[in-house]
């Protein structure tokens, strides 16, 4: 969409923002509208349901799907709290940000549902209607970067001194309404695109997930079955596991123990060589697909307590929290957090098959259910060494890995490039306002 710009401008006065239309005012927040702050949320009406005044905290900071209206918040207050907290009521069609620590880097939301109070980690800003419309102030708020406001500290904090005299441009009314019309429809094209995007990215993990788990309890499909030199549809027995249900025939069922051996003892990673070894732990490991993340030493990473010795090849399981299915196959002789297990197979059991039947619906399904049985979710190493898994002969474990690394890579593909189409879509969204809401295209047609 080729849009024309102001045919006449002016500079703005601030910087950043150059020229703006001739009929544009510069102003401070402070002199078309007031802050409002928050307040601490009372202790004592923790849980209690059904109170007059919905009470958002900053982790409410999430926009429902039209993208500026945050949802139902998690608590109420009473009335009569809110006065004696001297919490100030924010009305309708306020827009409201975070002030102070990592959530001040988020998207500014516009509450649009009934009167609230906000915590301490929160401002409302409430725009005098004579001047400025909610959602001028709404498009205009969620333009500026916060964080180039901020006071220096460890935690990053906005000033009620600094949130006064931001800038904010004023056109006509008339004006901002159109602007804001063209926003919202535009918007919300992007932000439908966008949903499309995303659902598809989910259908695609869905198929690689059920992919992994037809292959690693069933064989290979046919037709690659059949390029492997291998029985194309083979008869099918029960496996007596539950989870697992029926295998082919020809597979045997073992148990874990007997399959794959655990590492043991632990290493000092503060001593040489081992400072000097990369070291694996759940953070360095992407969810669901095995790839590693990032790269780091023991020494990179300062770290202390004892850590497992790896050996080139082993699947690193992480053994907290398994429904993130964290786990990544040794790239070099290595070391791994605490927290993880090094798996080593044995005669019968190859370590890449070994890899893709832990990523599978079943197995995480088993191991969710037994890491429920404890305080922290974990699998620990008894339990583990009790499982019952579908054992292939080796030539098919190995053809059933190379079709998995084949086959999910595809799929891996796809998804990157639908999350870059994402992105972008993100990028030119936030552009557009910016571009629209500081005068530097003219949308005024275009909203009619």
């Amino acid at each position: 969409m080729k849009l024309p710009t102001y045919p006449r401008t002016k500079p703005s006065g601030v910087e950043w923002l150059g020229d703006v239309p001739e009929q544009w005012e510069t102003r401070q927040l402070k002199d078309v509208g007031t802050l409002r702050g928050g307040a601490g949320f009372p202790h004592e009406e923790q849980g209690v349901e059904h109170l007059e005044l919905p009470f958002y905290k900053v982790g409410d900071l999430k926009a429902s799907r039209d993208g500026r209206v945050m949802g139902t918040p998690e608590h109420t207050i009473s009335k009569e709290t809110a006065k004696k907290l001297r919490a100030a009521i924010i009305p309708p069609d306020s827009v409201v940000y975070a002030k102070i620590g990592a959530a001040l880097l988020l998207n500014r939301r516009r509450v649009t549902l009934v009167h609230c109070c906000i915590d301490n980690n929160m401002t409302a800003y409430v725009p005098n209607k004579r001047r400025v419309l909610s959602e001028w102030a709404f498009y205009w708020l969620s333009t500026l970067d916060f964080g180039e406001f901020t006071n220096p500290g460890a935690v990053p904090s906005f000033s009620e001194g600094y949130q006064c005299i931001l800038p904010i441009l004023v056109p006509p009314l008339a004006e901002q309404r159109a602007i804001a019309a063209f926003l919202d429809k535009e918007t919300g094209r992007l932000d439908r695109l966008v949903a499309k995007k995303r659902e598809l990215i989910e259908r695609l993990k869905e198929k690689r997930t059920a992919l992994i788990s037809r292959t690693v309890t069933r064989g290979l499909p046919p037709a690659a079955a059949r390029a492997a030199g291998l029985p194309a549809k083979p008869p099918l027995k029960p496996s007596g596991i539950e989870w697992i249900g029926d295998i082919p025939r020809h597979w045997e069922v073992r148990k874990f123990s007997r399959e794959v051996a655990i590492a043991e003892g632990q290493v000092d990673p503060e001593k040489e060589p081992y400072a000097s070894m990369l070291l694996i732990g759940p953070e360095h490991v992407e969810s669901c697909t095995g790839r590693l993340l990032q790269r780091a030493t023991a020494a990179d990473q300062a770290a202390e307590s004892g850590k497992y010795l790896s050996r080139e090849g082993d699947v690193i399981y992480s053994k907290i929290r398994p429904a993130l299915r964290k786990l990544t196959i040794a790239p070099e002789d290595c070391l791994c957090s605490a927290d993880m297990y090094p798996l080593r197979g044995r005669s019968r059991v190859g370590n890449r098959f070994l890899a893709w039947f832990f990523l599978s619906e079943e197995f995480s399904g088993w191991s969710i259910l037994e890491s429920d049985r404890v305080a922290m979710p974990k699998i620990n190493r008894e339990t583990l060494n009790e499982l019952r898994m579908p054992v292939p002969p080796l030539p098919e474990q190995a053809a059933i890995a190379a079709y998995l690394d084949s086959e999910t890579a595809k799929l891996d593909a796809l998804v990157g490039k639908v999350e870059a189409a994402v992105e972008r879509l993100q990028e030119y969204r936030t552009a557009l306002i910016t571009a629209a809401v500081t005068g530097k295209i003219d949308v005024r047609q275009a909203a009619v």
